[in-house]
């Protein structure tokens, strides 16, 4: 029976050996949780965020994507609440000088919890014990920490002010909603979908490229009219989670949990995380995606930030500072409400967010792919991907050097490439070129062999079963895409 991946480490060495994922600045001496992607990585997290693309955009007719500059106006964030909200409180321990969240300290009676068990932040620190050290109630008081990366845009001292890196996607969608109306015929219901990057400052990062300071979204915000919010959301609830079992991520690792009500952000009516088993620990279950129904709260909260943009120029550009104007009593009838013409309302939309992020989600895949088994006495490990997944769609190998098989084998691979990524290796026993390849998870390898001289036929080999069949080389190119669902 093969094994899967027990610990975190395993997959740490599977993905440096294999060149999925460096350690970033790693001849430096390395930057902590920031992570490169390596050729067979950089194919698999593109993959990951096409397979995304094509389920929610290009399958759809409600949905249109957009590219949102990482810069944005300082007073979006504000409007948004980022700028007053968004901190950890921390402190620091004063026997080991290691910084630690509030809410992530467990008491010394509480022993092994989950992280949803945790208590709500206090001040009072006198049983919590370090997660570093094991010192008990050996803490300075409790802080404010920012989440947001802050720099400077402008070409001096002089003119310079404050402006963040984002650090999540959403905002440049809710303050292009209005442009995506006036420039295309959709309309409400109607989402919009961005992949980018996003910032945040994190007080602990864990988990190899589960929690990092740089990383992807994937993220949707679909606009709805109130009072059909809550059958959007479980259509989107059902939609996600379909999504990773359709692409092969086993059953038994995916579960929703609902947020608690105190646990809930503040501008949430409700939300579920799609949930996936890690080997952290003994197996836990950490967030792949949050689905949240964020009723009204940005479009109205932009509204604010729209008419407050003449006080933040008064107060020289000082965000922190800056209050956000008072709501207009007529709020339904702002620039960012929605006419519609059918049934003769206005209304500002709903919004249904369904957030995953690109790296965690190509983590969940590496894991539940990998499986270690033993064939006829040999150690063979191996990355199920789903063929959309796969870096690498198949492999091209002269079982030979000899007797014109390379030229054979090239003129395939020259042939292949065009349609899908390909990879050729005419290097030590085919043997072992099957075992490099299915570690790099390829989905089929193309075997020229001696028979290939006689009747123009190949070897083609499945990762999974490892069997082997002979496909003419003139229906190759159909026989694989079939197989690829390509």
């Amino acid at each position: 029976m093969a094994e899967t991946i027990k610990k975190l480490d395993e997959l740490v060495g599977l993905c440096k050996r294999r060149g999925f994922i460096f350690q970033s600045s790693e001849i430096y001496g390395g930057l902590a949780s920031c992570y490169d992607y390596g050729p067979l990585g950089a194919e698999l997290k593109r993959n990951v965020k096409n397979a995304w693309w094509k389920s929610v955009v290009q399958m759809r007719d409600d949905m249109v994507g957009l590219d949102c500059s990482i810069l944005m106006h300082p007073m979006i964030w504000k409007a948004s609440g980022h700028v007053d909200k968004f901190a950890d409180l921390i402190c620091e321990c004063k026997k080991c000088n290691t910084r630690s969240r509030v809410d992530h300290l467990e008491g010394k009676e509480q022993g092994e919890t989950s992280r949803h068990a945790q208590t709500a932040p206090t001040d009072d620190l006198s049983d919590k014990v370090c997660p570093s050290c094991g010192a008990v109630g050996q803490f300075t008081e409790p802080m404010p920490f920012k989440l947001m990366f802050e720099t400077q845009m402008g070409a001096n001292a002089d003119d310079a002010m404050t402006v963040f890196l984002r650090p999540e996607t959403a905002q440049g969608i809710f303050a292009n909603y209005r442009n995506v109306l006036d420039s295309s015929r959709i309309r409400v219901p109607f989402g919009i979908a961005q992949i980018g990057k996003s910032f945040r400052n994190e007080v602990t990062t864990k988990a190899f490229i589960f929690r990092t300071r740089e990383f992807e979204q994937m993220e949707i915000e679909f606009f709805c009219e109130p009072g059909t919010d809550e059958d959007w959301w479980q259509h989107w609830k059902d939609a996600r989670m379909q999504w990773y079992l359709n692409l092969g991520i086993r059953k038994e690792n995916l579960r929703f949990r609902p947020h608690d009500d105190d646990e809930l952000a503040h501008y949430a009516k409700a939300c579920v995380d799609v949930e996936y088993r890690f080997p952290f620990g003994s197996g836990d279950w950490q967030e792949l995606e949050g689905i949240a129904n964020r009723t009204d709260f940005d479009l109205r909260q932009h509204q604010r930030g729209m008419r407050s943009v003449t006080k933040w120029i008064e107060n020289g550009r000082d965000t922190i500072n800056t209050p956000l104007v008072d709501e207009h009593p007529d709020y339904q009838s702002g620039p960012l409400s929605f006419f519609d013409d059918q049934n003769r309302k206005r209304y500002i939309p709903y919004v249904i967010e369904p957030s995953a992020g690109a790296d965690r989600g190509t983590l969940a895949f590496l894991v539940d792919a990998y499986a270690e088994e033993e064939v006829k006495g040999e150690k063979r490990n191996v990355l199920r991907f789903h063929p959309t997944l796969a870096p690498i769609k198949c492999a091209i190998l002269p079982l030979v050097k000899k007797e014109g098989m390379p030229d054979i084998a090239r003129n395939i691979y020259q042939d292949l490439r065009r349609h899908f990524n390909c990879f050729y290796d005419e290097k030590s026993a085919i043997g072992r070129r099957y075992r490099r390849q299915d570690e790099a998870g390829t989905p089929f390898c193309v075997c020229v062999d001696g028979q290939t001289l006689e009747d123009q036929t190949v070897t083609v080999r499945d990762r999974d079963s490892m069997e082997q069949i002979r496909v003419s080389t003139d229906q190759l190119k159909n026989h694989l895409r079939e197989k690829l669902d390509m």
